[in-house]
């Protein structure tokens, strides 16, 4: 997927450049603009299962729009809120957060792991998104998004509501930020304490600045 990412950091938007033949399968609603010979194929990614899984358990669209070049084309893609954009190059597994997921290449397959019961005591929701195979996953954040790579043995802990992907190769799991008055009153809730090695490039583990639990919008003023 031959990509180039503008406006980086707070209003990012995604270049998708697709020769003839290729595609390119998006979340529904990020489209932003299309130019060229392109079809749009809306399906049920990977099989009504799967797609059930992913909307139910993952918090994702059932179905998915794959855009197909029938030439030289691009795809502008851009995510719902306000925030950034990163692209991961995939070669074996990759973990994604509920909502993160912007596009990928078809090659990719898209599946719900289970993410820990305190993942739901932290209001993040007990299932992430498996990303498995070979290809580009495109990922978003309300807010701008810091690359982190861990040293063989290196251990991190980030809020819940701070994770946007990371490797397969990472072991991890949900604790709590101290003891019990601090998790309750603290403000911070539960944390992601991660250990492992990362074997690919940077860029694995992301973390937005900046992130809501709510974002409001305004889809219609009339006057009178």
């Amino acid at each position: 997927m031959k990509y180039e990412i503008v406006l980086k950091g707070s209003y990012a938007l995604l270049k998708v450049f697709l020769s003839i033949g290729e595609s390119v399968v998006v979340e529904p609603g990020a489209m932003v603009y299309m130019k060229g010979p392109i079809e749009v194929n809306t399906s049920a990614t990977g099989g009504v299962w799967k797609a059930l899984k992913r909307a139910i358990l993952g918090g994702e669209s059932f179905f998915m729009n794959t855009y197909i070049s029938r030439g030289e084309s691009e795809v502008g893609l851009a995510p719902q809120l306000p925030g950034d954009i990163d692209v991961i190059p995939l070669k074996d597994i990759l973990y994604v957060q509920s909502t993160s997921f912007l596009a990928c290449d078809p090659s990719v397959e898209m599946d719900v792991s289970f993410g820990g019961l305190k993942s739901f005591f932290s209001g993040e929701g007990i299932f992430l998104l498996k990303f498995v195979g070979h290809g580009d996953v495109a990922v978003s954040s309300f807010g701008g998004i810091k690359s982190i790579e861990l040293k063989p043995g290196e251990e991190f802990t980030v809020d819940t509501g701070h994770v946007v992907a990371f490797d397969g190769t990472v072991k991890w799991n949900v604790r709590t930020f101290g003891g019990l008055k601090s998790t309750l009153f603290g403000g911070e809730g539960l944390g992601w304490r991660r250990s492992g090695v990362y074997l690919h490039r940077p860029r694995k583990n992301l973390c937005p600045d900046e992130e809501l639990p709510r974002f409001c919008r305004v889809d219609k003023v009339s006057c009178s």
